[in-house]
């Protein structure tokens, strides 16, 4: 299988698969390959990089590509989000009616509590397991 990166006659740029060169050379010359942005018909390859991959790399497994992400997104949350611990539902409603300044947290509550903001309209998101950081240990 041979990924192109396309163009079509508005600059569209997209992305499509094809079984090999010939394939692509066929399917464009029979006009079924569409830009997905504006239908248009008339598609280019653009100019791209070849990926090329040693012997010796391998690809990440399903699994081990959603441990990566979730890696990230830990990262991402203990980084950029201030721990409020159990109170997470008191600070989200505060912020929400203004009382106090909106940042970005994150803690825990109950499902229950979880499911009286959004009914409120405060916007929450429960994380699973893999992607919650752990929270930063208390100071003695």
């Amino acid at each position: 299988m041979i990924k192109y990166a396309l163009l079509c006659d508005q600059d569209h740029e997209f992305e499509a698969w094809f079984s090999n060169s010939a394939s692509y050379d066929d399917q464009v010359a029979r006009n079924l390959v569409e830009c997905p942005h504006c239908g248009s018909l008339d598609v280019r390859k653009a100019l791209m990089a070849p990926a090329v991959r040693t012997s010796r790399e391998r690809e990440a497994s399903p699994e081990e590509q959603v441990k990566q992400m979730a890696s990230k997104v830990r990262a991402h949350i203990r980084d950029n989000y201030d721990y409020v611990g159990d109170e997470f539902a008191s600070e989200a409603r505060a912020m929400h009616e203004g009382e106090k300044p909106e940042r970005l947290i994150y803690g825990e509550t109950s499902a229950e509590e979880s499911k009286a903001l959004k009914d409120d309209g405060v916007p929450v998101t429960p994380l699973p397991d893999a992607f919650a950081p752990t929270p930063p240990k208390k100071a003695n």
